[in-house]
């Protein structure tokens, strides 16, 4: 049976259209001006692609935080996917770019964050611009760009002979024909099944995830300008036979004769000569890989040459490593660079080759990188070098990616001349970190956060990069954070660790507003993991709720525990900002408030909401936000139950809010003594981004139709700013918003 076509989205995705109307009784979006926190890095960056006939023009993709556009003059990345919103949040994963050889103007981005069974299908975003709109084709299949071998690629390509053909390599349906320039697309019923089988899946830690099609690549030279090219190559993540050829444009398919087989491709890349380099590991990446290789085939004489730089026994420590990515000087054939894989000793590092593969020399140990652009980056290693890509106009300039931004040189063939390579961190404008909880304490630094991978942050200056929280102890994720509403430098926080412990406790307090640490003396008895922290307003007491574990207080931090009564476990806890024997508990299950007045030893139901909640419940954490200077006050983002206050021993839930994903409170407007509220949810029905300074009676949207930053973890008011606003994205790192 034919595979039916997916119809082009009607209309370009203007950024109106994408924000939808504004519901009646709402004003307009207010003119906010956004920037981004300086952190400078911190997430994956997956992938490079140059432009190879316009210098300069360059394109990056991220896992979790859309795609970006390199500005050469001002050395300077460009966000191009802040437009996406809440409702279409998983297409912020790019699995795969792609740019038309033929016209510089146009980008391809194949969108799509998860494969499990609560993400939404992919999509194929269009741009004709550089990136400055797009329109979209929706899939029918999902996409993973945040899934195993995210590295890999890339997965769709453009034919540099007639820019209306594109290929896109799926991870479990198959390849997919695109023939006007893909606005609609058909399956291609002649590729091996193999690439949707069992062999072309993966596992990790999470869960076992289909692979497929790692890549697609063209070879212009089969073809002719105007006409579709003839020879293209597909490989599939599978120890089997993986590399396949396709004579006729891609209407049959064969296996590569003599091709390795027993790993993984995961990149491959033309020479100038003709010949092809192709990378292996024995796991798609990035989570793992133990072992790899480098081959090369010359489709003149149907020949496999290994040309792996540095073999498994003399260069690693541990279980193995593999061969992330491969580049080759588009003007040099005999110059290559590569990439390891998961080298955790000594490290994983960059091969260079002069001789067409013939011999090697690693360049990091004749390597200086600067760090002065992010100073925090001194403090990690590359790693997950899932790609490398050479300058096709400047020689000099290679780019690898990590697990955290992207490295690029300045004088890279001065290797040749025994000098030294340096490295400059070119990730301005690029945040692509996850921020997990933001604070805006009355006195000290305006912002202090916590966040996935890299810990946290002191923001003493927004608009420039810092270094970490000072360990120990040294956090992969800081994901709670507070701060003792009387005593604003007292603060505690609960982290995470990717690794071992080796002794770490999960809490840590700072008696000088997060600039030191010191870990709690113990943890309590039951439980794992961060969890949710909270202090006092007075600094003396901590109540902590490790994973599974209920409830805990102490008033030495963690020289003694004690179990706190009258909660359910899925109680979230805060502390009152101005009475230190005042507690909140809040259960988003069955919406009921506890109180504590006798400092959180024991809780009492006080008030129930009377909605129902949805079934987003189960997993929705509710946020509770006490009021600067006003005991008593408490505003709870409760999702589909609404935006709930406490005041005044009344539990109520304000009008016109239908669904309260996050809630932050600021300074209030001049006159006014209620605290100007910061709402990311749905409003009459419409999502987004709100500001009230009247308590809730009317709603300002403040976000716009190029800035909806995707779905909102957390936002954060600031008490000494009217109007200023905190964001904590999904994948874009920290935003800061100002009235303009």
């Amino acid at each position: 049976m034919r595979t039916p076509s997916v119809g082009m989205m009607a209309g370009l995705l203007a950024l109106a259209l994408l924000a939808g109307a504004t519901p009646r009784g709402i004003a307009a979006p207010a003119p906010y001006q956004w920037r981004n926190v300086a952190i400078g890095g911190g997430g994956f960056v997956t992938g490079l692609v140059f432009h190879p006939t316009e210098a300069g023009l360059l394109y990056a993709r991220t896992d979790v935080g859309g795609a970006y556009r390199w500005e050469a003059a001002a050395r300077r990345w460009v966000p191009l996917t802040d437009w996406i919103g809440h409702q279409d949040a998983n297409l912020a994963g790019i699995e795969s770019l792609a740019l038309d050889p033929s016209d510089p103007q146009r980008l391809y981005l194949a969108a799509g964050t998860y494969t499990h069974e609560r993400a939404g299908n992919g999509a194929i975003l269009r741009s004709a611009d550089r990136g400055a709109t797009f329109e979209r084709s929706d899939l029918p299949f999902k996409l993973g760009g945040n899934e195993l071998g995210r590295g890999n690629g890339e997965r769709l390509a453009v034919d540099p002979n007639d820019g209306r053909v594109l290929l896109l390599g799926s991870r479990a349906h198959g390849l997919w024909r695109s023939d006007d320039r893909g606005a609609s697309w058909n399956k291609v019923d002649a590729f091996p099944a193999l690439a949707e089988s069992e062999a072309a899946m993966a596992e990790n830690d999470w869960r076992r995830q289909h692979v497929g099609i790692a890549f697609v690549a063209f070879d212009p030279d089969s073809g002719e300008a105007g006409a579709p090219t003839p020879k293209v190559y597909a490989g599939v993540s599978t120890r089997q036979t993986s590399l396949y050829v396709s004579e006729d444009g891609g209407a049959g398919w064969r296996a590569l004769p003599g091709q390795p087989t027993g790993l993984r491709p995961n990149h491959m890349v033309r020479d100038a000569r003709g010949d092809w380099l192709v990378s292996y590991g024995d796991e798609p990446g990035p989570d793992a890989m133990h072992d790899g290789a480098l081959w090369k085939y010359s489709p003149a004489d149907g020949s496999w040459t290994e040309i792996t730089p540095a073999p498994q026994s003399t260069d690693t420590e541990g279980d193995g490593f593999g061969w992330g990515a491969v580049a080759a000087d588009p003007h040099d054939p005999d110059t290559i660079v590569a990439t390891t894989f998961g080298r955790f000793g000594p490290h994983d590092d960059v091969f260079r080759s002069t001789d067409g593969g013939k011999t090697w020399q690693p360049v990091f140990p004749r390597s200086e990188f600067d760090h002065s652009a992010s100073p925090w980056t001194a403090q990690a290693t590359p790693h997950w070098m899932a790609d490398i890509e050479i300058d096709p106009f400047d020689p000099d300039r290679v780019w690898f990616v990590t697990g955290y931004g992207l490295w690029a040189s300045h004088d890279m063939t001065a290797f040749e001349r025994g000098g030294t390579v340096h490295w400059r961190f070119e990730d301005a404008g690029l945040e692509e970190t996850v921020p997990l909880v933001l604070v805006s304490p009355p006195q000290g630094p305006h912002l202090i956060s916590g966040l996935g991978d890299i810990d946290g942050f002191v923001h003493d200056d927004l608009d420039r990069t810092t270094v970490q929280f000072a360990a120990p102890p040294r956090y992969s994720n800081t994901e709670s954070l507070a701060f003792a509403g009387r005593a604003p430098e007292v603060m505690v926080r609960s982290g995470h660790l990717h690794d071992a412990r080796d002794g770490v406790v999960l809490a840590a307090h700072s008696r000088d507003g997060g600039r030191s640490w010191a870990m709690f003396a113990a943890e309590p008895p039951q439980g794992e993991g961060a969890g949710h922290i909270a202090i006092a307003a007075d600094g003396k007491r901590v109540i902590w709720q490790p994973r599974k574990a209920g409830h805990w207080r102490t008033d030495d931090f963690g020289g003694r525990w004690q179990r706190v009564k009258g909660l359910p476990d899925t109680a979230v806890v805060e502390a009152d900002r101005v009475d230190a024997a005042r507690w909140y508990g809040f259960d988003p299950a069955s919406g009921r408030l506890y109180l504590s007045d006798d400092g959180g030893g024991e809780f009492t139901e006080a008030a129930r909401d009377a909605g129902t909640a949805g079934e987003a419940e189960e997993r929705f954490r509710a946020q509770l936000r006490p009021a600067h200077g006003h005991a008593g006050l408490v505003y709870i983002a409760a999702s589909r139950r609404g935006l709930l206050r406490w005041n005044a021993g009344r539990l109520e839930r304000l009008p016109d809010v239908d669904d309260a994903r996050a809630i932050g409170l600021g300074k209030p407007k001049d006159g006014s003594e209620t605290p100007t509220l910061f709402l990311f949810g749905a409003v009459r029905g419409e999502f987004g981004l709100y500001r009230s300074d009247d308590d809730g009676r009317d709603w300002l949207r403040i976000d716009d139709d190029a800035h909806r930053f995707g779905s909102l973890r957390s936002v954060a008011g600031d008490p000494r700013l009217y109007g200023r606003v905190y964001l904590a994205t999904g994948g874009r790192g920290i935003l800061y918003g100002d009235p303009r």
